[in-house]
């Protein structure tokens, strides 16, 4: 129960605002739910629905609210708070992280963080690039070059036989392909992704075991979770693609892999990136995921028989009350 009545506020994407009802495939529509039935007051809102006035951070935003176990917004009664009228907020829009997205970030600048708590801070998410920073952590990195040069992509592919080249801002697999010394359209495909040369991208080294799979490792602080799940390579692409459940399996997570993940955890929740996903293949991270990490409870549900939300819910509100001093910094 949330005795305090805190308010959260919870910046979504705009297609999730969209299809805000029934849509269990997003966690947030499980965080939103979860934190109703706690008793917390949610508002919801969208990145263009933030401002400033002068240096006041603001949001337009709707409340949240129950009804017969669905979740629901009051569409037709918006709201302008101050953001630090709200006690946490999550931060959660889909990239792509262009301008939209980082003007977006910069709200939050203006923003007490003495005051409210921010889950992912948006400061620190500007500072934090979910594949370029993969470097942060080089025994954990495939080898990889990040560059818009033409040549030096080629050469990258012809030293290592196979390599997945892919954009630095974007999500699900966007603009992600699988490059080798047989592909005839590797320089169309280079072009386009780079703008000609102008725009650097990240070439990794391929990773044989992804073909099988890549496994989502779960972060809250420096929390890792056991519950793990892998995600499949879809029906005629060499990557996971199509969100059903036929391309997804239960895992376990090797000491390892505890292990690596939680050297990284320890780093971002230094930097107040405390969701993170990690996409793993090969005991190598190909993505730190700190925009809107996908938690897949839906399918961690259904694959374990278990209430995975639950357990998420106890990790996130420990960390929330870490953070406004209610608990010891083992805690976590």
């Amino acid at each position: 129960m949330n005795s305090l009545q805190q308010t959260i506020l919870f910046v979504i994407d705009d297609l999730e605002l969209k299809y805000f009802e029934f849509n269990d495939l997003v966690t947030n529509f499980w965080l939103i739910k979860e934190f109703l039935q706690r008793d917390f007051e949610v508002f919801i809102t969208v990145k263009s629905s933030l401002m400033t006035e002068s240096n006041i951070a603001y949001t337009n935003c709707f409340e949240a609210y129950l009804k017969d176990g669905n979740i629901f917004y009051k569409k037709d009664e918006p709201k302008k708070y101050i953001i630090n009228h709200f006690d946490i907020v999550f931060f959660r829009p889909d990239p792509p992280v262009d301008i939209d997205y980082i003007n977006a970030c910069s709200v939050f600048d203006y923003v007490d963080t003495e005051r409210t708590i921010l889950i992912n801070n948006p400061v620190a998410i500007k500072n934090f690039n979910e594949k370029f920073h993969l470097n942060y952590f080089p025994e954990y990195a495939p080898e990889n070059i990040v560059t818009a040069n033409s040549d030096e992509i080629k050469n990258f592919v012809r030293e290592h036989k196979k390599a997945i080249i892919k954009p630095l801002n974007q999500c699900f697999g966007g603009g992600v392909y699988y490059l080798d010394t047989e592909e005839r359209n590797i320089n169309a495909i280079i072009k386009n992704l780079t703008n000609n040369g102008k725009t650097m991208v990240m070439v990794q080294k391929y990773l044989e075991g992804a073909s099988g799979g890549d496994k989502r490792i779960l972060i809250v602080g420096e929390y890792v979770f056991d519950e793990c799940i892998k995600k499949l390579p879809g029906k005629d692409d060499f990557k996971f693609s199509v969100h059903s459940d036929k391309y997804f399996e239960t895992s376990k997570l090797t000491l390892e892999e505890k292990e690596m993940a939680q050297k990284v955890a320890k780093h971002l929740n230094a930097v107040e990136l405390y969701m993170a996903g990690l996409d793993v293949a090969d005991g190598k991270i190909m993505e730190i995921n700190v925009t809107s990490p996908c938690y897949f409870i839906r399918e961690i549900n259904a694959h374990n028989n278990e209430r995975f939300q639950d357990i998420l819910m106890d990790k996130l509100i420990e960390l929330i009350e870490l953070k406004q001093g209610k608990l010891p910094a083992s805690i976590c």
